[in-house]
This record gives structure tokens, C-alpha cells and sequence, in this order.
């Protein structure tokens, strides 16, 4: 697991997301819920704007140890909670957060080339809406190869990877030469309103909060 943690401003707070965010939430191409079954589900902790332990104003990938990982799930399972077990673990994981090196904000490698040429296709264009059968088929893989891939290298599905892609690269592009609705059909989502939503829920701000906060 890793965590993308998006800043705290002024309207909303601090949120670390433990796992992935949603895959393919009104973007092209497949769509796969995340159950609970699922090794890449999302856990979302959300803290008041005034509880900033990082200090951060952008978003940020830490890296997730054994323990963080454990409190994250562990906090999350019940959201009704307001017990006083369920505040002492909010204070742990505050501890462990402010102990959590950050990480270069990057996709992981794959190592199969079957899986590496998908993958540098999507790269290449993020907008590509192309299933994996068709992605497969251009790079000699079938699609149960590749869905086995994606999980055994990235423990994530194909569209839970590739909304991270689209993600990775929205937070890529200059911020001062291209207009949010641009960013958003360039990366894959057939609405700005979609995109705006997905990165809202992922880092905790729009996109356009994002781009006046980025130097």
C-alpha cells in the first residue's frame, strides 16, 4: 500500500488515501468497482483543515509500513465509530504519518514486456481508449495475461492502473499553458466535471486549486 495524502486548504482538510483511487470513475474505457474482496481498495481518512500533520499544501505519496497500513485499514472499517478506541488510533496514525518518508510522485515500473509495452502505449497518449483485449492484441498479450500482470506487478486492476496514469499525468502538465477542460480529454475523461470529481476525491482539491497552489 501507499498513500496519497492531497494538501489541506482552507475549505477542507487534510485526506490520506491508503490504496488506489477509484478506478475508472467517468473515465473512457473499462469500469470495475472496487469490492471489498479487492487487494487494491481504498481507504480514506479524512482530517479537519486545522489537523495538518504533514504540513503539506499539494498532494504527496508516502511510503506505507506494516503499521501505518494496519491503523489505516484498521480506522477506516467503521466510519460511525466515535469511540475512544477509534481516537487513540487517529492519534497513532497521525504519529505514523508525520514518520512516513514521502515518495517521488511516479507509476511503478513493470518488469514483463508484455505488460511494459501496454503500458508505454498509455503513456504515450493517456487518452487512449483502447480496452485491454485491444491493448493485448497490438502487443501480442491476451487479455487474461495481462489482467494477471497488472495485478501480480502493480496489485492493482487494469483500470484502477490506468486512472492512476491518468491522474499521474494530469499532475504532470504545466499548470500555466492549459486550461483544466484540456487536461481532462488529453488524460481520458470524456468530462471535465468527471476529472474535476476523480482528482477531488484522490487529493483532496480540485484541479484548479492544485494548479494556483503549484510553483
Amino acid at each position: 500500500m501507499t498513500a496519497v495524502c492531497g494538501g489541506a486548504g482552507r475549505t477542507g482538510g487534510l485526506r490520506v488515501v491508503g490504496g488506489d483511487p477509484d478506478p475508472g470513475h467517468g473515465d473512457r474505457g473499462e469500469r470495475q468497482p472496487v469490492g471489498a474482496g479487492d487487494p487494491a481498495q481504498r481507504h480514506l481518512v479524512g482530517l479537519s483543515a486545522d489537523d495538518n500533520p504533514l504540513g503539506l499544501d499539494a498532494p504527496a505519496v508516502l511510503a506505507v509500513g506494516p503499521l501505518l497500513r494496519e491503523l489505516i485499514v484498521a480506522y477506516t472499517r467503521d466510519t460511525d465509530d466515535r469511540g475512544p478506541e477509534r481516537r487513540r488510533l487517529l492519534a497513532v496514525l497521525r504519529d505514523q504519518l508525520r514518520a512516513s518518508p514521502q515518495q517521488p510522485l511516479r507509476l511503478p515500473t513493470a518488469t514483463d514486456p508484455r505488460l511494459a509495452a501496454v503500458c508505454a502505449i498509455l503513456h504515450a497518449d493517456p487518452a487512449d481508449p483502447r480496452t485491454l483485449v485491444a491493448l493485448g492484441a497490438a502487443t501480442g498479450a491476451s487479455e487474461r495475461t495481462l489482467s494477471r500482470l497488472f495485478r501480480t506487478e502493480f496489485g492493482m486492476t487494469f483500470p484502477q492502473w490506468r486512472t492512476q496514469a491518468r491522474l499521474y499525468h494530469a499532475l504532470r502538465m504545466p499548470a500555466d499553458c492549459r486550461p483544466v477542460t484540456t487536461v481532462a480529454h488529453r488524460c481520458g475523461w470524456s468530462s471535465t466535471s468527471a476529472f474535476i470529481d476523480v482528482f477531488r476525491r484522490s487529493f483532496g482539491h480540485t484541479p484548479g486549486t492544485h494548479n494556483r497552489r503549484s510553483p
